[in-house]
């Protein structure tokens, strides 16, 4: 996301079209400012400045719409018969999302009292060193053709347009309610066993060294040293051989399941999981291990960016998780079984604290998103250091 800011000067000012706010606002702290999430108001020199902010996500303006978006939309209001007109179109910030820009857009139909609604989802910068982009919407489109997730709509340069699902995104504290916990471990176990096109080859570590190579090009050598970026080849490695034995089961992973990939239909008691860009064939225990390491965070706080470790959950609430993710199919799960599967688990949390640590530290160098990318992948490492001697040696 990028911000670009014009001005208007109440007076007639002196200074140009280009000029920077941020520069101003930066050397000149002491002015008297008045603000809001979009305007500047300041005194400077006598004279009253007005600079009002346009957020700009790679060419998505607030306010107004790309022409291919619009075109897109009329496209598809057309084939449902309805009347288009874009000066009733109703336009919602979804907040949450820390890869993408996500909206939802509505406008009136025929009948009253029931608008017509769509996602949009503008793709956020520098995704392209996390993920391919024609590949995630090749799953995108396959997994809409197998019934799971939203209709892909349309596509424009900037995004694209997807179903809206009628069904209410999960909060940090509805992970923790058992019955609804139950209902995702199942959806996970039936998530894991779509067969995919394309390859059935594990690519978490693979990913990683790529990201690590990534963070090294951008990162300072101050980060780099902050972050030990030259130990983590050599953590990777290990961790691949530690935690590649010949029992790992091989699914197709979410590998990003947070509350807010999690969608419920409270009536019919059904989970819907959407976003799939990180999806890829993983072992089953790593995607289970990001999911509980997910417990942790609530990104919809003033301070979305902190985890509360202490919300991990214990080892009642793992297992009790594992028991219906191993008999969601009808299969009777053994103790034994489980234990197992968890002990795996535990140790993949030490790759997801590198893997979210990775991508937080990239971010921080390429997206503008509200958030705090740096401080993100910080405690993500912390953890890391906290726990591998811990984990590995039990």
């Amino acid at each position: 996301m990028t911000v670009t800011y014009n001005y208007i000067s109440i007076y007639r000012g002196e200074f140009s079209s280009t000029f920077n706010v941020l520069a101003l606002l930066k050397f000149n702290s002491h002015l008297p400012i008045k603000k809001s999430s979009t305007t500047f108001i300041f005194y400077l020199k006598g004279k009253l400045f007005l600079f009002f902010m346009a957020v700009k996500t790679n060419g998505f303006v607030e306010g107004s719409l790309p022409d291919e978006l619009m075109n897109l939309l009329l496209n598809l209001a057309s084939e449902w018969g309805d009347v288009f007109d874009s000066s009733n179109l109703k336009v919602i910030h979804l907040s949450g999302a820390m890869t993408n820009e996500i909206y939802q857009i509505s406008w009136p139909t025929k009948m009253e009292n029931l608008p017509r609604t769509v996602l949009i989802r503008i793709y956020g910068e520098g995704v392209e060193l996390f993920f391919d982009r024609d590949e995630e919407i090749r799953t995108f489109k396959c997994m809409s053709t197998h019934g799971h997730g939203p209709k892909l709509l349309g596509q424009f340069k900037e995004g694209r347009v997807e179903e809206f699902i009628h069904a209410r995104t999960l909060s940090a504290s509805d992970l923790r309610d058992p019955e609804i916990s139950a209902l995702i471990a199942a959806k996970m176990k039936e998530f894991h066993y779509l067969d995919m096109p394309g390859s059935k080859n594990v690519v978490l570590w693979d990913r990683m060294r790529n990201w690590l190579s990534e963070a090294k090009s951008l990162c300072s050598l101050e980060h780099v040293k902050e972050f030990h970026l030259d130990k983590l080849g050599t953590e990777i490695d290990s961790l691949e051989k530690a935690l590649s034995g010949h029992h790992q089961q091989i699914g197709f992973c979410h590998n990003d399941l947070q509350y807010g990939n999690i969608m419920i239909d409270d009536k019919a008691k059904s989970i819907t999981l959407i976003d799939y860009e990180y999806a890829s064939y993983n072992p089953i225990a790593y995607d289970l291990a990001n999911h509980f390491c997910e417990m942790a965070a609530n990104y919809h706080t003033e301070k979305p960016h902190i985890l509360d470790y202490s919300k991990y959950p214990d080892q009642e609430e793992r297992l009790r998780f594992i028991h219906k993710y191993l008999g969601s199919t009808g299969h009777q799960s053994s103790d034994a079984e489980a234990k197992q599967l968890a002990d795996d688990i535990e140790k993949f949390t030490l790759a997801n604290h590198i893997f979210w640590g990775l991508w937080g530290l990239i971010s921080a160098y390429v997206n503008h998103i509200d958030f705090d990318y740096m401080e993100y992948a910080r405690q993500r490492f912390q953890q890391y250091w906290l726990r591998d001697p811990e984990i590995l040696n039990n």
